[in-house]
């Protein structure tokens, strides 16, 4: 659900679809354009999904505080993919009016952002868990299925090229690619939608030729050896699409380690000692070469499947550029993006007490930990979606879901009713909170996107919220017709909210558009 997903080696596959069945009962009981910080990077004709190549989310259109009152819905997409997450999981990109859309059946449309009429359809029908999406640039469009990146025609929906990246059965991909400079970038992940963290997953970055789709460099974001057991262990991968500044780094962040939290006979990730690089880090690289200039690991010897996977923003504070990144551990950071040193760090969500406890794992002092008990954030808790920036703030969109260890420390199950959500300010100086809403019964799965003054939310309920970036005070608030895991596209007077999941009956998947004046 942007990144919801949980995991494990085995029985974990189950969890997936029993934490996806909790999140439903519970409720049933109950773009971006152009812009950015001023680290903005702008690569001309090219149309991201973050807004812009620093995945500021940034739109700058024309809705601000003064008139976001007057969004009324212009048109509406059925959306008909089938997928565990739902029918779709990521955020449009747009590019001279027109809107390029990717569903969970790795499908690609065209749509005119005006009317909503469908310009042309690739399809490709291939479940994807998300989130994938794609980029336009040059004239292609960007995207990929479950095993393959692809580039499109820009006008016509053609296929140019396709290449496989998946190795075995156990990889997938699961990202918006990232573009630069005439290269495009994809990466596996240790899952797809009949594997969870089978043994043998290595997410592996691949620069490939916007072209010819030709592989001109790849980086293993974990070993292909696996620390040792192949057969037990996965991990690694990006999940969201790099950042990059221009002057030819790029960042990104690095999925968790598997199994977690541990396997059959060897608790606390016995299969996998040590920290288990480059698991759960932000990493700096020459985007040309793919030599890592610096890494940051958050979560050494993850237990919990806390990816440090959001998409990095890049900004620059007080003359200091920073990369600010956060993950499902619910912790946002921020680093020197020449250094990589930690400058301040900040917990958003509920925490209960299990935030080190990796660290006591890789040390071997395993004996503190005393299951069975709960543990915040879980599998699908902290922040899972994307993140935004108005300059000054970071706006954060949390979850607040926990996950319970079995007695043995070598399971996990979801077993909590607890569905809750909250959307934090930051300040990026310091990190201090400047305001922060709670959403009681519905989880912050969709990313946040700012406009001018106003920053817009979507909560897995089915609602888009609209706030001032400053005060925090609620501005609108509009019901979509089916639930909602991912995060609004701005371009112009139009909102574009994407509704992807059935989470109450007779509820339909739908793209809503809104627009000023309707």
């Amino acid at each position: 659900m942007g990144d919801g997903r949980t995991a494990g080696r085995g029985t974990y596959a189950a969890v997936a679809v029993m934490a996806i069945a909790a999140l439903l009962a519970a409720l049933l009981a109950a773009g971006c354009g152009g812009g950015g910080s001023s680290a903005e990077v702008s690569f001309t004709g090219t149309a991201y999904p973050n807004g812009d190549a620093a995945n500021t989310r940034d739109a700058k259109g024309q809705v601000k505080a003064a008139n976001v009152a007057d969004l009324q819905q212009a048109w509406t997409l059925p959306l008909t993919a089938q997928s565990s997450f739902g029918a779709y999981a990521s955020t449009p990109a747009v590019s001279k009016g027109v809107l390029y859309s990717q569903d969970l059946e790795s499908n690609v449309q065209a749509i005119d952002l005006q009317s909503g009429d469908v310009l042309w359809t690739k399809n490709y029908e291939f479940a994807d868990q998300g989130p994938n999406g794609v980029v336009a640039a040059g004239g292609r469009v960007f995207g990929g299925t479950a095993t393959s990146a692809f580039a499109l025609d820009q006008e016509t929906g053609k296929q140019l090229w396709s290449v496989q990246l998946t190795r075995n059965e156990q990889e997938g991909i699961d990202m918006a690619p990232g573009y630069a400079n005439g290269m495009v970038f994809v990466s596996t992940v240790p899952w797809n939608a009949a594997s969870y963290y089978e043994g043998g997953g290595v997410g592996t970055l691949w620069a490939l030729d916007a072209k010819t789709g030709k592989k001109l460099w790849h980086f293993d974001t974990v070993p292909k050896s696996l620390w040792g057991k192949p057969k037990v262990n996965a991990g690694g991968g990006v999940w969201y699409t790099p950042a990059f500044d221009g002057r030819g780094s790029m960042y990104f962040g690095v999925g968790n380690p598997a199994p977690f939290p541990g396997a059959p006979g060897e608790p606390w990730g016995a299969s996998r000692p040590g920290p288990d690089l480059y698991t759960d880090s932000i990493v700096k690289m020459d985007a040309k070469t793919g030599k890592m200039d610096w890494h940051f690991q958050l979560t050494p010897h993850d237990l919990y499947d806390w990816d440090l996977q959001g998409p990095p923003i890049l900004m620059t504070v007080g003359g200091r550029e920073l990369v600010v990144a956060a993950g499902k551990s619910g912790f946002v950071v921020a680093l020197d993006a020449k250094s990589g040193k930690p400058v301040w760090k900040r917990a958003v969500g509920k925490h209960n007490g299990h935030d080190e406890d990796g660290a006591l794992a890789m040390r071997g002092e395993t004996s503190k930990l005393k299951p069975p008990f709960e543990v915040y954030p879980g599998t699908l808790g902290g922040v899972i979606a994307p993140m935004s920036t108005d300059g000054s703030r970071v706006f954060v969109p949390v979850v607040n879901h926990p996950v319970s260890v079995d007695a043995a420390g070598e399971k996990i199950e979801e077993t909590s009713p607890e569905n809750a959500g909250e959307i934090v300010a930051l300040d990026v100086k310091d990190g201090s909170v400047a305001w922060k809403h709670e959403f009681p019964t519905a989880p912050a799965f969709g990313a946040t996107t700012v406009s001018n003054d106003v920053v817009f939310a979507t909560t897995f309920d089915g609602k888009v919220w609209a706030y001032d970036t400053q005060s925090g005070k609620q501005l609108w608030q509009e019901q979509l017709p089916a639930g909602s895991n991912a995060g609004v596209t701005i371009s112009g007077e139009t909102v574009v909210a994407p509704a992807g999941l059935a989470s109450a009956e007779g509820q339909t998947p739908e793209i809503v558009a809104y627009r000023l004046g309707g």
